[in-house]
């Protein structure tokens, strides 16, 4: 699908996202893993979030409404699972993959998991590497860190405690899967704190959860209870929406039930460092989970530094940060972002000459870009996606201010974590 963006200006409405893809992700990954009925509502149907529910049928779960935003998880408790007569296939979901990764270490099953030819190219040791020290085995290629992976259960895994070299959430969520079907407790410490949906949803489903600073610990052996969880709005999401309205002239856009997670929030600090014109309304906690309306207005925004400590927090969003940049008085400079270049495509390299493309000055760091603005968007040309959602979103925000129209290539990629995005940009 090509998609095609026309300048626009004064974006006006009250608009939902999406719903959370992490917390969809691992809505029915427990959901599967407790005993009785968990009920989702609000459900991102993205193909992410779809290649989840997918496996977890394979595995014997039976789950109601299925592509739909709610849906009733008939849960087989954490040792209910059934062996998969076919290798599963997660597309292009690495979420999926790292975690079930972890969760079928613990299973006394034989697996395969395999995914598209993205997926197949990241690297999947940073998870196989912990897991396997806690007694699970893997077979795949370049020593277990390429898909396909085989799986081989049977084990009786041991608990672990895991000093991780890099603030993951995929990492430490893996560890604390498997750490479910270990004797003793399992932990996880970090250099920086990374996003907790994981130990979050854990505990609402009745696992025994320890966070002390960057450490993370699970004890193995729980009865998980299936629940209600309502999946708040993406702030991944809703951070393109709000770059729009930042950016563009005579824009005021208010974005509904947006969840702010503290370890996901990163993208409010930026932008308040930058002097967004941003307001958080209405906030309030769903199942262990802060969410709040979120209202932008247009802005003349500033330059600033983003790194560090930070990093962890935005790191999905350093795409369309770096569309924001491009309108923002002095420079920005985005570093200790490595994480950017094993993402579903090497996003550092795919922006910087994106932008390039569209008449913007940015100098590639290893680590991130630095970007003098403002500077003028010129349009007039056919982008590329690099079939990442995020990469193809941003450039649709971009084109929003260009001189002319622009174009993004093979944009349906944005159906995995967006969809209705080119809808909700038309009815603004």
């Amino acid at each position: 699908m090509e998609l095609k963006v026309e300048p626009k200006s004064k974006l006006q409405g009250q608009v939902k996202v999406p719903g959370d893809k992490s917390i969809s992700h691992r809505a029915v990954m427990l959901g599967s893993l407790a005993e009785g009925q968990t009920e989702v509502k609000g459900f991102l149907t993205g193909e992410d979030c779809l290649s989840t529910v997918r496996a977890f049928e394979q595995l014997g779960v039976k789950i109601e409404g299925v592509g739909e935003e709610r849906m009733i998880i008939h849960g087989c408790g954490l040792n209910g699972l059934t062996e998969p007569d076919n290798v599963l296939d997660l597309g292009n979901s690495g979420t999926t993959t790292r975690l079930m990764l972890g969760m079928l270490a613990g299973q006394d099953f034989y697996s395969v998991v395999t995914g598209d030819d993205s997926l197949r190219g990241r690297p999947m040791a940073r998870v196989t590497d912990p897991v396997s020290q806690m007694g699970g085995q893997f077979k795949g290629r370049d020593d277990a860190n390429l898909l396909p992976i085989t799986v081989v259960g049977g084990q009786n895994l041991k608990s672990l405690t895991y000093q991780s070299p890099v603030a993951s959430a995929q990492v430490k969520s893996s560890i604390l899967l498997a750490g479910l079907y270990a004797k003793g407790v399992t932990k996880v410490v970090e250099p920086a704190k990374s996003r907790d949906h994981t130990e979050r949803m854990l505990e609402y489903f009745g696992a025994d959860i320890t966070v002390d600073g960057l450490t993370v610990s699970v004890t193995g052996k729980p009865k998980l209870k299936g629940k209600k969880v309502i999946v708040p709005g993406d702030i991944s999401s809703a951070a393109f929406i709000m770059v729009a309205g930042l950016i563009t002239d005579d824009s005021r856009i208010v974005l509904e039930n947006v969840g702010l997670n503290p370890t996901r929030a990163g993208v409010i600090t930026a932008l308040e460092k930058m002097d967004a014109n941003l307001e958080l309304i209405n906030e309030r906690e769903v199942n262990g989970e802060p969410i709040a309306d979120v209202v932008v207005k247009s802005s003349q925004l500033q330059a600033t530094t983003i790194e560090g400590d930070l990093i962890p927090l935005l790191i999905d969003e350093i795409p369309i940060l770096a569309v924001a940049a491009t309108q923002a008085e002095g420079k920005t400079i985005i570093k200790d972002a490595e994480e950017l270049r094993v993402k579903e495509t090497d996003r550092i390299a795919a922006m910087v000459k994106e932008l390039r493309k569209l008449g913007v000055e940015v100098t590639e760091r290893k680590d991130g870009l630095e970007i003098v603005g403002p500077q003028e968007i010129k349009g007039g040309v056919n982008c590329l996606s690099y079939h990442d959602h995020r990469v193809a979103m941003s450039l649709a925000i971009a084109g929003l201010i260009a001189e002319q129209p622009l174009k993004i290539e093979e944009a349906d990629c944005i159906n995995i974590s967006f969809p209705g995005f080119k809808q909700l940009l038309t009815d603004l």
